[in-house]
Parts: C-alpha cells; structure tokens; sequence
C-alpha cells in the first residue's frame, strides 16, 4: 500500500496564521503544473511497484486549479504508477471555490474525497483568521457537495482563537454534526514563527492565543463528538466508523509515500526526502531534468522515535510486541519502563501489549512521545 502526496502552492490570500509553503500569486501556475507531470515521471520508480491506494492533493490551495489541470495530473498518475480502481482521491479546497457545477466537475473528474476548509461558521472568526470565505459560503458549499453526490466530506475547524467563545465553538461543531459530515480534522490556532500572526501579536496588533481555552475546547471537542458517534483515531482526527481518512491513516501506520510538488516530502520505509520550497527553483530545476530534493537516510533511533510519536497520536497506540521485533527486546522493555510515571498520572494506558494514550494524555501527546524518545 502507497500513498501520494501534490503539493499545489497557490492561494488567493494569505491566512494570517499558516507557515505552510504557498504563493498569493497564480503567475506560475502553468509552469507549476508542468513541472509536476516532469516530476511524477522522474519519480516513477520511487514506490518500487507498490500499487497507489490513494492519492491527495494538498496545499496551498488546490481547488485552485481547473478541472482540466486536475485531470491531466490523475492521467500522468495512473499511466506511471499502479493506481488502484478504488483508490481514495482527495482534494484540498476552500469554501469559496465550489459551487454547484464546479463540484459536479469535480466529482466526474474522479474526486471522491473532499477536504473544506470551513475553520468556522461564525463570521468574526473567519475575518481574524483573514480567510477568502465567508459564514454564508462555508455552509452552502457543504450542501451543495452533498447534492451533487459527495458523501466522503471531511472539514476542517480551529479551536482556541480570541474570537471563538466556548458557545460558538458548540455552535461550529453542533452545525457540523447536523449537516452529516462524517470526518472532521480539528486543530488548536497555533502561532507559528514568522507567520502573519505570530507578528501581529509581537506588535500588540492583535490578541495572544490562550492555551487553557484551547485545552478547554479540546476536551468539549472529544465529549461532544463520542456522544455524537464519532471514533477519536487520532489526535486531531475524528470519523464516523468506516470514514477514517486512508491517506492520513497510512501516514500514521508508517506506509510508504511519494510527494510531489515544492515543499513536498516523501518516506519509503528507511529515508526521508523532501523538494525544494521554492516555486521558481522548483520549476527550473525540473525543467532542466532534476528533481531538487534532499535525502536524508533515518537511523534506528530516528525510526524508533518516529513511530513513538505517530503511534501514539492514534487510538491504535503503540505496540509492544512489535517494537521488540522491529528493534529489540530490551527496548520493548525500556519503552514500557519509560511509559510508567504516565500510566501513573492517567495520561497512559497499558492494555495487553498496547500503550495508548488516554482522553487527559491526548492533551499532551508531544511532549509525552519526545519523553519516550531515545
């Protein structure tokens, strides 16, 4: 099983508080979308014949691109790599940008998957964050998906911003419950360095995020939506049985992926490589034959702690036994010796040869996997 990855760098505007690669301007996009089909041959051998089982176009914003474009792209796909009949093909996208006959292009270019950026129905919320949508078009464009036959929706939603009262969190996630979307990808506002944010709050400009009203909704959050049905299967991740994300899932169960596209960063098992985050550089350097990446070879301690810290994001947890027979026994011990002053605290739980954090431990679940690092 395999998985790949598009990076589509381009946005209308900028969130004042995203620190992923993109570009407001669209001046290069055909060159982009050029340079990816370059890449996508160039790269035809990196999945050694695994065959695609789903494949993700990311962002940026990539409902930016036109029909036509997604197309050609799925094309050169399918004719390079083994892309299963089945496979789950998700788009990125934004409120803004899906009407009704958009949406039916979509679903007939072979989407079957959308993820909306909705971050919040409440119209305060989205002019903070500096989103291109409105309240009105972040739920009109969930109905229409849904009329146009999409059923495999997930939405995104931010909690713990200065806007957002505990009422209106409840209010975002009770509109979401009842408009039937069967994912939801919940993130705490976060202020990374160097974004727009992160500047306006050193500038007094604008309000500092408050870490316990995050925490605070967090714990709401997971209350609300196992009453409402929904399995928590990882951190930030919550489906409907049988409505996990397959993408973001093989992520998470160390599956092989192939990213393509400016920033983009790809995993076989035992190295790591990721493209240049530069527009300009990425296209010239594809358009001379080259993929513009770096390689980095991952060391058993590198691995180990990788799988520390994705295992424990999910509700699978991490297993003992396997640890012993991927690294050692000794370590399988060490692991669980480690893990007892937070099986002590109720952050922790050991079932059979399982650890798994428990609804307290979720809140804390970086720190607690970089104290079981090695």
């Amino acid at each position: 099983m395999a998985g790949i990855y598009l990076h589509i760098p381009f946005c209308k505007q900028a969130c004042y508080y995203c620190n992923f690669h993109f570009s407001t301007s669209l001046r290069q996009k055909d060159e982009l979308v050029a340079a990816l089909l370059k890449e996508i041959v160039l790269q035809k051998d990196y999945l050694s014949g695994e065959t695609v089982q789903t494949i993700y176009f990311g962002g940026g914003t990539p409902s930016l691109l036109t029909v036509a474009e997604l197309q050609q792209l799925l094309a050169a796909l399918r004719s390079t790599f083994p892309v299963a009949a089945d496979a789950e093909i998700t788009l990125e996208a934004n409120p803004d940008d899906l009407d009704s006959g958009r949406l039916e292009s979509l679903r007939d270019a072979g989407i079957n998957r959308l993820s909306i950026g909705i971050q919040s129905f409440h119209e305060a919320d989205l002019r903070w964050m500096n989103r291109a949508h409105n309240s009105e078009q972040a739920l009109r464009c969930i109905t229409d998906a849904q009329k146009v036959g999409f059923r495999n929706i997930t939405i995104d939603l931010i909690y713990g911003g200065p806007t957002l009262t505990d009422e209106g969190w409840q209010e975002n996630v009770a509109q979401t419950i009842a408009l039937g979307i069967p994912h939801i990808s919940c993130y705490a506002l976060t202020v990374e360095p160097g974004t727009a944010l992160d500047h306006f709050i050193s500038k007094k400009k604008m309000e500092p995020t408050d870490p316990d009203k995050a925490a605070r909704h967090f714990e709401l959050l997971m209350q609300w939506l196992e009453a409402a049905g929904f399995e928590h299967y990882e951190i930030s991740n919550f489906g409907k049985p049988g409505w996990h994300s397959r993408h973001n899932s093989s992520y998470w169960q160390g599956q092989q992926y192939l990213g393509l596209g400016p920033s983009a960063h790809s995993f076989n098992g035992h190295s790591r490589q990721w493209n240049i985050a530069n527009n300009a550089q990425y296209i010239r350097s594809l358009a001379a034959g080259k993929v513009p990446s770096e390689l980095e070879t991952l060391t058993t301690a590198m691995q180990f702690n990788e799988y520390i810290m994705t295992s424990l994001r999910t509700a699978a947890g991490c297993n003992l036994e396997w640890v012993a027979e991927k690294f050692s026994a000794p370590q399988s011990s060490q692991l669980l010796a480690s893990s007892q002053p937070f099986i002590s605290k109720g952050w922790m739980e050991q079932k059979g040869e399982t650890l798994r954090l428990t609804k307290a431990g979720r809140l804390f679940a970086d720190g607690i996997a970089a104290d079981l690092f090695i």
